[in-house]
């Protein structure tokens, strides 16, 4: 990030502590007739210069030019994962050298070798030997043709006009353009600060960059609101404040009667105020000025919610001081079923019960936690019939609604601590608190585990970061605009020492508090692999069997391959689009066998790892999708949506992997072809008369759950993953009909299952050879699941066989 500058001279200046710092010129300084430097601002006087060694350029930038005017294209191990070089060649890539073309020539391979006292592989080359006419943007590549990610944070960051971002070297950006300053006192953040540069021609003037050292400031102290007895602490951290006030009320209905109280900061940035009065269930702002510049939003009148709130009256605030230890006893201990056991369905608070009509409801109230948490008790609980075991809940933390009624999805959150408001009964009580625990310990006493959708890439409107420290927790550029790789207005940033406290802080409290098992990561690549370890990391000391899960794509990129060597799982997107053509009949054998045996080495390193799904959410809902009719308007399904159907829960629950359903599909519920329904309340309720209406679906769809989580469904349920043998796939060489024998070698006992499906519109023969020989008797076809009475009707295995269009059958063999 580079501030704005009307110097001609100076490219950027930034901090490196608060009394040093970095000059870059716009060329090697070796070419400059170096004129003083001075400080403008609070600290005045002339700047101590040193020159700045080339090779820390690099570090950050991929290259630098030495001495001898080689371009060194410099690599460096320890900032990627050993699964993504381990026992590769790696390679420099660019329009230099025909990008892929390159890769596979010595000419083009990183050596290992020392730069600055450290291990890092290079390659040197003559400047004068590559034209910038071909191009001057690069990356590093392996011998297995395995990209790596750019260092978002490098300095010569460049767009290829295809959305994919390079390195990009200049022959006047060498390196030895840097200088370091020494100031004579400490900086302060809360005032602008500038560079002058004093020329022939008079001064020149260029912004001073609190840079990455400033985005590296911390503290360990306890924040939010803190009752301790009958006195409560106030603290918030605000680096670049001049003042912080917080201002508490004891009437919602009179916030005219607010008490503003000035606070003191500490040498950690943490202001506090601590008020002798027992203030528990009042309500609270802060208040706080600092610098006007682009990289600012302050407003000393605006009020903003505590980022610790644990409970708040909406998106606004303000906040409730709440005292955790008067919200009953810690949560009850629950254990989670192993990974590759579960079967999670994905839905939202409201959906599940706003079409109950039998479900008492408050007048005026609009559904929420305890409504759920009554429809969980019932027999009839739609997930309980659907046989899940895992329920994956849309975002429950404070959103942006604007009203306690507005339909919300969740995804634009206001407060990280707080339940949503507008799913309490009693929100100006803080009843949320409770009513959400009460939820949790409801579904745990029903047997499901409790996996929270969490937002941590951006935040909601209105952004009360921002407010606090626009440049501290938020991606921008060098004009100050936020970065948009969300597409929601803003990137949280992560990679800040406390914006990333504050994701682990919130996980632990859901997870201490309130007994939540689990998260799954919204947009996690843009929250960042180095953030998710912590979160593993953090969250695994409280909790070994934590259930976490990465949505890993945003606008900006994918990072699912990274993440293999973690203790995430996946939402594998490409098991997604895979199946869609698949029941289409448009999938080859390579394909099926990769997906079907749980997407390993290039996605999953162990068989839990990917969660294959086809519909989530987002976009549109499956039937809509895969429909024959017009329009992508699944209302109506026909005979073959409804056959593609059943031939994809068969297909998804005989995939290794762990299975997610989205809330509805089993009994084919549409968006009537609408396909961003994030708002639409009355279109994303669960339509349970649906389920009426296509009742063998459902029915079909519960029995696959109830298989896959039987004692014979535990050879699809891998701990470790399975040898190749295991499998024995046999080509129906038509429109993707294929065979597979599970346990074929017998390595996990006598036990085995055959699984064979025709996705075409024509009937096959798929010739069994030697499988055929072993008595089999089937459980289950295109259409139901079978008992003892349906031998009569069953599909007899035979050396050829039979599938008729769009079917498909499992058997297991006989003991």
């Amino acid at each position: 990030m580079a501030p704005a500058s009307d110097s001609k001279h100076i490219r950027k200046a930034y901090l490196t502590s608060m009394k040093e710092g970095v000059v870059e010129l716009q060329r090697d300084w070796r070419a400059t007739r170096m004129p003083p430097i001075s400080m403008e601002g609070k600290l005045h006087g002339y700047l101590s210069l040193y020159p700045l060694p080339a090779s820390e350029f690099g570090e950050k930038s991929g290259y630098f030019v030495d001495e001898t005017n080689h371009i060194v294209f410099v690599f460096y191990p320890e900032k990627y994962s050993k699964i993504e070089y381990k026992g590769a060649s790696i390679y420099v890539a660019g329009g230099f050298n025909g990008w892929q073309d390159a890769v596979g020539k010595d000419e083009w391979e990183l050596v290992p070798e020392r730069v600055g006292g450290r291990r890092v592989l290079a390659l040197r080359k003559d400047l004068d030997s590559l034209s910038p006419a071909e191009g001057s943007q690069f990356k590093f590549v392996t011998d297995r043709h395995h990209w790596f990610l750019v260092d978002m944070s490098a300095p010569n960051l460049a767009q290829d006009g295809m959305g994919n971002w390079n390195y990009a070297y200049s022959s006047k950006v060498t390196g030895r353009h840097r200088l370091g300053f020494v100031l004579k006192s400490q900086i302060d953040f809360s005032e602008n600060n500038s560079l002058l540069y004093h020329t022939r021609k008079g001064v020149e003037r260029a912004n001073l960059n609190l840079g990455d050292f400033f985005l590296g400031l911390k503290s360990d102290k306890e924040l939010g609101a803190i009752p301790q007895g009958k006195r409560v602490t106030f603290r918030l951290f605000a680096p670049r404040a001049k003042w912080v006030k917080v201002g508490f009320f004891e009437d919602l209905d009179q916030p005219e009667k607010v008490i503003w109280v000035l606070m003191k900061r500490g040498e950690d940035f943490v202001w506090e105020a601590t008020v002798e009065q027992d203030l528990r269930g009042w309500y609270y702002w802060f208040r706080l000025d600092g610098p006007k510049n682009e990289f600012s939003l302050f407003d000393p009148n605006f009020k903003v919610l505590d980022p610790y709130a644990r409970a708040a009256i909406g998106r606004e605030g303000p906040g409730i001081v709440v005292d955790d230890s008067r919200h009953g006893r810690p949560p009850h201990p629950f254990s989670s079923p192993q990974w590759q056991d579960l079967v999670v369905l994905e839905g939202h608070v409201r959906d599940f019960t706003q079409n109950l009509a039998d479900l008492p409801a408050e007048e005026g109230k609009p559904r929420g936690f305890s409504d759920l948490a009554a429809y969980a008790k019932r027999k009839d609980f739609y997930p309980k019939r659907l046989g899940v075991n895992a329920i994956e809940l849309q975002p429950i933390q404070e959103n942006d609604s604007q009203s306690y009624d507005e339909y919300h999805w969740g995804y634009m959150t206001a407060n990280f601590f707080a339940p949503h408001s507008g799913y309490a009964k009693a929100p100006e009580k803080a009843s949320q608190v409770d009513e959400f625990k009460e939820l949790v310990s409801t579904l745990h006493g029903q047997g499901f585990a409790v996996i929270l959708d969490v937002v941590y890439n951006h935040v909601g409107e209105p952004a009360h970061l921002m407010f606090i420290d626009k440049l501290y927790y938020f991606h921008v550029g060098a004009d100050g605009s936020l970065s948009n790789w969300s597409g929601c207005g803003n990137d949280f940033r992560s990679d800040a020492p406390m914006a990333r406290r504050i994701i682990v802080d919130s996980l632990k409290h859901l997870v201490s508090f309130y007994g939540v098992d689990g998260f799954r990561f919204d947009l996690a690549d843009l929250v960042g692999k180095p953030a998710l370890e912590e979160v593993e990391r953090e969250l695994k000391a409280i909790r070994p069997d934590i259930i976490l899960i990465a949505e890993p794509w945003s606008f900006r990129g994918h990072i699912g391959p990274e993440l293999r060597d973690t203790g995430y799982a996946s939402w594998n997107d490409g098991y997604r689009e895979f199946l869609k053509r698949f029941v289409r009949g448009g999938a080859g054998m390579p394909e099926i066998q990769y997906f079907t045996k749980g997407s390993p080495i290039h996605y999953a390193t162990w068989p839990a790892q990917t969660i294959n799904y086809v519909e989530s959410h987002d976009d549109r809902v499956w039937i809509d999708d895969v429909t024959e009719h017009g329009g992508f308007d699944g209302t109506y399904p026909t005979h073959h949506d409804i056959a593609r159907t059943r031939l994809m829960i068969a297909t998804l629950m005989m995939s290794i992997g762990m299975p997610m359903l989205h809330a509805g599909m089993d009994f084919l519920g549409t968006k009537n072809g609408v396909r961003n329904t994030y708002q639409d309340g009355p279109r994303n309720a669960l339509d349970y008369k649906r389920a009426l209406q296509y009742p063998n679906c459902a029915r079909y769809f519960a029995d696959w759950v109830r298989f896959r989580l039987s004692s014979k469904g535990e050879l699809l349920r891998h701990y470790n993953r399975a040898s190749d043998a295991f499998f024995e796939f046999i080509d129906g060489k038509s429109s993707g009909s294929y065979a597979c024998i599970y346990n074929a070698k017998g390595e996990w006992g006598d036990a085995k299952l055959l699984f064979a499906i025709n996705p075409g519109l024509g009937p096959v023969e798929i010739e069994l050879g030697k499988w055929a020989e072993l008595a089999w008797r089937q459980i289950a076809d295109h259409e139901r699941f079978h008992d003892a009475k349906d031998e009569t009707w069953a599909n007899r295995v035979d050396k050829r066989l039979f599938l008729p269009p769009l079917s498909c059958g499992l058997w297991e063999k006989r003991s």
